[in-house]
């Protein structure tokens, strides 16, 4: 199989370096391009990732592989989306709005950014919880004039949320749902993001916009598709999003209110058995949703690399009755930066490609 031409608009941040790592050897893409802003234009990847001090800002666990280092980065701005197949983005929002258009006059575009989320011509992907939601993008093409398209992934805090609420909705339907959030400091990102004395020995209880995405992105991703058109989810969504002095996973406290009766014991069924359809893809993770039984698990540190970084872990499994006469309450942890952004983002370009999109 000749590889998809890929490039990472965004590539010496964070995410951009999760793309990166997550990219070598990958069976179905090959990157051929990396994009930045105009300050690391120009330079070698090792040069624009080098800070002044002479320190290699390489961020991932993975070394950085000596074909990229080499690889002369260009400016996002002034990029040729036509030279590939496929363009993912890792970039502020403000920025994409101006880049992901252009790319995907000509591209498409799979991206991280927040900036196409909430149009009704644009699915929010998590793969194997909102395939079919793929028929919009028909639509986007259409009425933008675009040969590619722009699809994102949800905000990070959301993914973890939507993942394993898809199987509660399925076999139980539900109500209403509460979270609470304690995100990893990755999550804001190295230059504007959180500085290190803030939340050293604290948690900061407010994320500017935050919560507002994940209660408009959940009931998006869950609802369903009539047409053209997603109709979001009829039930209520209320997010509490602090930071917490953790580097990479979020973790999150649900509590969800269920239209049938439900035991711990058939959802935690219900949760383990959930495939989503992605069967034989290179980057889905054995289980999409890991549920513990030891209650003191699960921890970011000890549980956010499972499946890769790809698979959402559950633990603390318990009826609810606050809520309503049926429920269940659960503690999860997702990967920020891996299945909330770059490998998640890699996961829906395969599923594209597997459903002939690409």
């Amino acid at each position: 199989m000749t590889k998809k031409k890929v490039a990472v608009i965004g590539a010496t941040g964070i995410a951009g370096q999760q793309f990166l790592a997550a990219l070598p050897n990958h069976p179905q893409f090959e990157i051929v391009a990396l994009a930045a802003s105009s300050r690391s234009a120009g330079k070698s990847y090792l040069d624009a990732i080098r800070e002044p001090s002479g320190m290699v800002g390489w961020w991932c666990d993975e070394p950085l592989h000596e074909d990229y280092a080499r690889m002369r980065v260009v400016e996002a701005d002034s990029f040729d989306s036509s030279s590939v197949d496929l363009v993912f983005t890792a970039v502020e929002s403000d920025a994409a709005k101006q880049l992901e258009p252009k790319y995907a006059a000509t591209t498409p575009v799979v991206s991280t950014a927040s900036a196409f989320r909430y149009f009704d011509d644009t699915p929010i992907f998590v793969p194997g919880v909102n395939n079919s939601h793929v028929a919009l993008l028909k639509r986007q093409q259409k009425e933008r004039g675009w040969k590619g398209f722009v699809t994102p992934v949800p905000n990070c805090t959301t993914t973890g949320l939507a993942m394993t609420l898809k199987p509660i909705l399925d076999n139980f339907g539900i109500q209403g749902v509460i979270m609470t959030s304690m995100q990893a400091m990755s999550g804001a990102g190295r230059r504007g993001g959180v500085l290190g004395l803030d939340a050293l020995d604290n948690i900061i209880p407010y994320i500017s916009g935050e919560e507002e995405k994940v209660e408009k992105e959940t009931q998006k991703i869950l609802g369903a598709i009539s047409g053209d058109k997603i109709e979001s989810a009829n039930f209520g969504v209320s997010a509490t999003c602090t930071r917490a002095n953790v580097s990479d996973g979020h973790t999150e406290t649900v509590f969800v209110a269920t239209e049938k009766p439900c035991s711990v014991e058939e959802v935690a069924r219900a949760m383990r058995e959930f495939r989503g359809d992605l069967n034989g893809l290179p980057s889905v993770p054995e289980h999409l949703i890991y549920v513990h039984d030891d209650p003191f698990r699960p921890q970011p540190r000890r549980d956010r690399e499972m499946g890769g970084g790809m698979t959402t872990v559950v633990g603390r499994l318990r009826q609810e009755r606050v809520l309503g006469q049926n429920g269940v309450k659960y503690v999860l942890v997702s990967h920020n930066t891996k299945m909330g952004a770059a490998k998640g983002a890699i996961l829906v370009a395969e599923l594209l490609l597997r459903d002939g999109i690409l």
